[in-house]
């Protein structure tokens, strides 16, 4: 019965008009679409500029998020800031960072294609939303729900490369490893680096043009 309940808010959130209020009225929201609702503290949002050319998406809010309504905020969060301020780039001004689902799976497992579902029409009005110039799909769970016909795929054959999809007319995507990824196996981090720097390369041509 929760679910039908929702519909009349839900085409309220999706109806609005700008960023700003689609966030308020997600957050305030009390979503229950699926069953992350019944363990979450927060709807983790996003985090970052909605203005900004850069769009990143990871999987879902951890233990962190879930407690401060932001994304990325956690270890993972922390480093990603720190790599990408090494290239002259600040998550909180140049991007704005989201996720497939917009509330903590229990034990930060990964969220199931029935929660991915659910959210997303958030996720679809956020793209409308900000009109990104480049998407940055943080780890294997982002592409695999962000890129529904690629089947199979090796995150080192498709980390760091640029590529076009039909669903995203106009707008460049790289995988990049999760940052999280990073923290588990430290030898990937030079790889992560040279992808940053070949994205940062790719971002500074696009605004001199």
């Amino acid at each position: 019965m929760q679910f039908d309940l929702f519909d009349g808010t839900q085409n309220k959130i999706l109806d609005v008009k700008t960023y700003a209020e689609f966030k308020q009225a997600l957050a305030q929201s009390n979503c229950a679409k699926c069953a992350l609702s019944d363990s979450r503290r927060h709807i983790v949002v996003d985090r970052g500029n909605p203005n900004a050319k850069v769009l990143m998406i990871g999987e879902a809010p951890g233990e962190n998020e879930d407690l401060q309504g932001q994304a990325f905020v956690g270890r993972a969060g922390q480093l990603l800031d720190q790599l990408m301020n090494d290239i002259g780039f600040d998550t909180n001004r140049d991007s704005l960072i989201i996720n497939v689902v917009k509330c903590r799976p229990p034990e930060n497992r990964a969220p199931k294609q029935e929660e991915v579902n659910a959210c997303r029409p958030f996720l679809q009005k956020q793209l409308a939303l900000t009109k990104p110039k480049i998407i940055l799909l943080l780890g294997a769970v982002a592409l695999k729900h962000m890129i529904v016909d690629k089947k199979e795929f090796s995150m080192r054959e498709e980390a760091g490369n640029f590529f076009d999809h039909p669903e995203f007319p106009g707008v460049k995507l790289m995988v990049l490893y999760h940052p999280a990824f990073i923290l588990r196996d430290p030898r990937k981090k030079p790889v992560m680096i040279e992808h940053l720097k070949r994205f940062k390369a790719y971002l500074d041509q696009i605004e001199r043009t």
